[in-house]
């Protein structure tokens, strides 16, 4: 203190006792700031595993400026950290800032963890992203006749694994491949931004997704999936942004997600014609709730229109769509095969639609020309209740096929409040059987009503699924303790 007394010297009592007091202020402001930087390096989340170890994408030369190509540091990293998948598994932080990355493969017990501020960039150099087979129970890629350009963020035969964030976002830049999808440009089909394959115990959420080249989120032919926070968006004219794609999956459950897509919210999937019914992997015990999705020109949710290897019981509530085509919509044809059953979707609010209920029998869009003609997809037991929808086009619109009607079809307690200018008949129904109750607009002769003394029916089943009853775990980090 004896610098503090020199210059009170050339002061007054009273400005020396001003000067000690601003001295003090400015002491108990840094400790505040110090106090401050020391709970912004503290970061917590729910995740089905918490990690023993943890390490920084920069510890392993990552730059954040958004420029930088950060591939080898991003897979460097994932090798690295592999080491301690025995022991208790690792995490990788990527700070706040712009990576820039081509694609990177997971590992086993592992997650991926994204600051708030941080964005991870897809590399626009299409040549430079790996190609891989075309999946199995499809055949050949979607775009293309040939194999697929791998996703940016990839892994197969892999168990709990995390890809979690507050918040943080990737950016798949996809402009540049819509581009090249037009203009018919493409080798391959088009990377998704997020592809699990054959694994087991995944975890997906508080995510920001933008702009991916194709589908966003396709976890197929694996199980124990939970996907949760999700916000995606992509302009409402991009070909193909899927939202989030359960594939041959099972013991699913996706919710509290907002979706902005140029195609289906959420489309469930198992396999294309001849190569899904040879591959015979069905999606079942599906969960989706609390789900708000806006897309004019596609479904909320979809169900096919690759389902050959078999849908069923897929439960579905508190599903909000705004301007959006449909609300869920089965789509298949002929030589699909398979079947979609078991499905219960309960508690709709509907907002600008084009059609509430739409089962779609005369789908095209064959894998190819060796699809068997008498492959006939089997759809039953589709069960919709508590369905409000206002400024909507068309009630319904089911179509079975001739030969093969679509059975099971329950609808109980809808209203339906028509557009302005709404088609004259507001339900159209060709090859189905089913039964109503408490719906407005009346349905069609092929759907009798069976009184309100009937509106509990369509109900969700009593039981639970597995995947509800998961228990995640709170855990706590310092960056501090960062490798």
């Amino acid at each position: 203190m004896a610098w503090l007394c020199r210059i009170s010297l050339g002061f007054s009592i009273t400005g020396a006792l001003k000067f000690l007091v601003l001295i003090l202020g400015l002491l108990s402001l840094k400790k505040v700031e110090c106090r401050k930087a020391r709970i912004l390096n503290t970061f917590e989340y729910s995740a089905i595993s918490c990690r023993a170890h943890s390490a920084s994408i920069e510890d392993f030369g990552g730059i954040g400026d958004g420029n930088t190509l950060n591939t080898k540091a991003f897979q460097e990293a994932v090798n690295h950290l592999s080491q301690y998948a025995s022991d208790g598994g690792a995490q990788l932080v990527v700070p706040a800032g712009k990576w820039l990355t081509g694609t990177f493969n997971l590992t086993s017990h592992f997650t991926l963890f994204l600051h708030k501020d941080a964005v991870l960039l897809a590399s626009q150099d299409i040549n430079a992203w790996p190609v891989v087979d075309p999946l199995p129970s499809y055949g050949h890629g979607r775009d293309t006749a040939g194999g697929r350009y791998i996703s940016l963020i990839f892994g197969t035969n892999l168990t709990d694994v995390v890809i979690t964030g507050d918040n943080g976002t990737i950016d798949g830049q996809g402009a540049l491949w819509w581009q090249q999808f037009h203009k018919k440009k493409l080798k391959y089909t088009r990377p998704y931004l997020i592809e699990i394959m054959h694994s087991d115990n995944i975890q997906i959420s508080n995510l920001t997704l933008l702009n991916s080249p194709t589908w966003n989120i396709h976890p197929v032919y694996s199980s124990n999936i939970l996907i949760q926070g999700i916000t995606i968006l992509a302009p409402v004219t991009s070909p193909n942004t899927d939202g989030i794609n359960p594939d041959s999956c099972t013991n699913t459950r996706i919710e509290d997600s907002y979706i902005v897509s140029g195609d289906d919210c959420i489309a469930v999937k198992s396999g294309w014609d001849e190569y899904g019914i040879k591959y015979g992997m069905p999606t079942k015990q599906l969960l989706i709730r609390r789900l708000t999705c806006i897309s004019p020109y596609s479904a909320a949710i979809a169900l096919g229109s690759e389902m050959s290897g078999g849908i069923e019981d897929v439960r579905a509530q508190e599903i909000t769509a705004i301007n959006t085509e449909s609300g869920v919509r089965i789509k298949t044809g002929v030589g699909r095969g398979g079947y979609v059953k078991d499905i219960y979707v309960k508690g709709m609010n509907l907002h600008t639609m084009k059609w509430v209920f739409w089962i779609t029998g005369n789908y095209g869009s064959h894998a190819d020309n060796h699809y068997d003609p008498h492959a006939l997809p089997e759809i039953k037991g589709i069960n919709y209740r508590d369905v409000v929808a206002e400024n909507v086009s068309m009630a319904g619109r089911l179509e079975g096929i001739s030969g093969d009607p679509f059975t099971g079809i329950c609808i109980s307690n809808a209203t339906i409040g028509l557009a302005k200018k709404a088609k004259k008949y507001p339900w159209t129904c060709t090859d189905i059987e089913g039964i109503t109750t408490g719906v407005v607009p009346p349905p069609c002769n092929l759907l009798p009503d069976q009184g309100l003394e009937k509106l509990g029916m369509c109900d969700f089943p009593s039981d639970s699924l597995a995947i509800d009853t998961i228990e995640l775990q709170r855990c706590s980090y310092s960056m501090n303790s960062l490798m």
